[in-house]
């Protein structure tokens, strides 16, 4: 598990990296988005990836790597956008996003490392193309509960589903990094 921790950190470096160098070139402009938005974004991504699995030709010079990368930066931005609301115009510097960036992974984080205990890392023994369908079927899941307005009946809301994206996506690359 130690191992897991500190590659989990390391995509997290490079996933915060490039978040941050978004923020430099087009500051919080992302903050207006509704969330239906930004599910839509992360469902893109997360097609793109299953059509790179799938299709034995690209005509886009991109990796698996990239969208991966995109829906954890996406899946952070939805836990922000729920806990701060959308707004008509971006409102954060870099140093507040990154500081609510942090903290929103702080708990995803501590949220793996419960499930990898219970679990016992199972997800080291599935395939990339498995943890790509468990992000569809989370969106897929997450569009639902749009639709139906943010109420469930019985099931976790909007919020788990976007940290279960996020791990999948971390379990995903940390997979890729070992190939």
């Amino acid at each position: 598990m130690q191992n897991t921790s500190k590659q989990y950190d390391a995509v997290i470096d490079t996933c915060k990296r490039l978040f941050i160098k978004k923020m430099g070139d087009y500051g919080s402009a992302w903050r207006i988005l509704r969330l239906p938005s930004l599910t839509d974004q992360i469902f893109i991504k997360a097609q793109r990836i299953r059509g790179l699995q799938q299709n034995a030709e690209q005509k886009i010079d991109e990796d698996e790597v990239s969208e991966f990368i995109g829906i954890v930066n996406y899946c952070t931005m939805a836990l922000i956008q729920l806990e701060k609301g959308v707004v008509e115009q971006p409102d954060l510097s870099i140093e507040a996003a990154t500081k609510l960036y942090s903290e929103k992974i702080a708990i995803t984080k501590t949220l793996m490392e419960n499930k990898n205990h219970d679990y016992g890392e199972a997800w080291r023994d599935m395939r990339v193309s498995s943890l790509t369908d468990l992000i569809l079927q989370k969106l897929l899941r997450v569009k639902q509960i749009e639709n139906n307005k943010g109420k469930t009946l019985v099931s976790e809301g909007i919020g788990a589903n976007y940290q279960d994206m996020i791990n999948y996506a971390v379990f995903a690359l940390i997979h890729l990094s070992e190939k």
